[in-house]
């Protein structure tokens, strides 16, 4: 079958590698409708998270299911499935309490790799979701989307505790910062700050539901969000990008009590024990738990309730996905979808 392999910075090839098996009763194997290149899969496309061989690549993916392990008794061949990016028991007491991303047993979808034709799925009945109605176009970006960046973009509010009356400050525009933007809006946010620099997504923030926009950064930035919050700060930040900039940003943009909902994968992130102590902030966040919302937000994207595809702005056949890299890096894409 046909793979996204990345050798190394900057290098990434479609190549043929042996198709998946069962490797556990409690497997599946799905035969991969699209796939996307994800703004964690840049860091070590720019070379800044280590690899020291070439890997599959991917972890959002919806399919068709092909086999199922002996064990599996939730989904059956020929079902339409979306599934997290980590793959869980459904079982632990870690899932029962709604955090499915740290299963006791979780399994990294990355290290599975779904930019491919096929992919094998553990732990099947805790990962996949089946899905019915007519999946149209826009109905099938919208579940692709919630595979990762939707359900990323829905916890990073849920953690920020986005709710009506509040004001929500968004740092990060891509599309998990964006999607963010959506969920607090569908959670009642009052006002909605998206912090973004980029026309086009600042249009695609409004559209989700942003009601200000903010082009500073940093302390700038910070100044911004108090003037527009008479002086007091957003009672929930969004952090969605992971870096020491971003967050240091959300955390001085929040007033004391608040609630930051932090989902940027963390490179090189350092907290002040003396500025955190003193800032009287909630911290909630890390790998968003996807599977507990799957239900819902398919649910919303099949009744048209709710657009998150329209983060794709780019589509290519998957022998092209090292362009949807290069865009993504380059920033002249949001979210790339790849085709199979």
């Amino acid at each position: 079958m046909r793979a996204v392999i990345m050798h190394g910075p900057g290098d990434v090839r479609v190549e043929d590698v042996p198709s998946p098996e069962l490797l556990e009763p409690t497997d599946a194997i799905i035969r991969v409708d699209a796939a996307c290149v994800c703004g964690s899969d840049l860091w070590p496309y720019r070379g800044i998270a280590a690899q020291t061989k070439p890997r599959r690549m991917g972890h959002e993916y919806i399919g068709t299911v092909e086999q199922i392990g002996s064990e599996v008794r939730e989904i059956a061949v020929g079902d339409f499935v979306v599934g997290s990016f980590m793959a869980s028991d459904g079982t632990c007491e870690i899932c029962a309490a709604g955090y499915q991303s740290r299963c006791a047993h979780v399994v990294p979808m990355g290290s599975v790799g779904t930019q491919a034709e096929y992919a094998r799925i553990p732990w099947a009945d805790g990962t996949l979701v089946k899905v019915t109605g007519e999946i149209t176009p826009q109905r099938r970006r919208g579940l692709l989307a919630a595979s990762d960046v939707l359900g990323t973009g829905w916890f990073a509010a849920v953690a920020a505790e986005a709710a009506p009356g509040k004001t929500v400050a968004v740092v990060g525009d891509g599309a998990v910062g964006l999607l963010g933007i959506l969920a607090a809006s569908r959670l009642g946010a009052e006002r909605i700050v998206a912090m973004s620099r980029h026309a086009d997504r600042q249009a695609l923030a409004r559209r989700f539901g942003a009601t200000d926009i903010v082009e500073e950064r940093g302390d700038a930035g910070v100044e911004r969000v108090k003037a527009l919050t008479g002086g007091y700060g957003a009672h929930s930040t969004i952090e969605a990008v992971g870096t020491q900039e971003a967050m240091q940003q959300a955390i001085r943009s929040t007033r004391p009590g608040g609630h930051v909902g932090f989902v940027g994968v963390s490179h090189g992130v350092t907290i002040d024990g003396s500025d955190l102590f003193y800032s009287t902030v909630h911290l909630h966040g890390g790998p968003a738990p996807v599977r507990r919302f799957l239900p819902e937000l398919i649910d919303l994207i099949m009744t048209d309730q709710i657009d998150p595809g329209a983060v794709f702005d780019l589509t290519l056949p998957v022998d092209d996905a090292a362009e949807g890299y290069r865009a993504m890096d380059e920033r002249r894409a949001i979210k790339a979808m790849l085709e199979f």
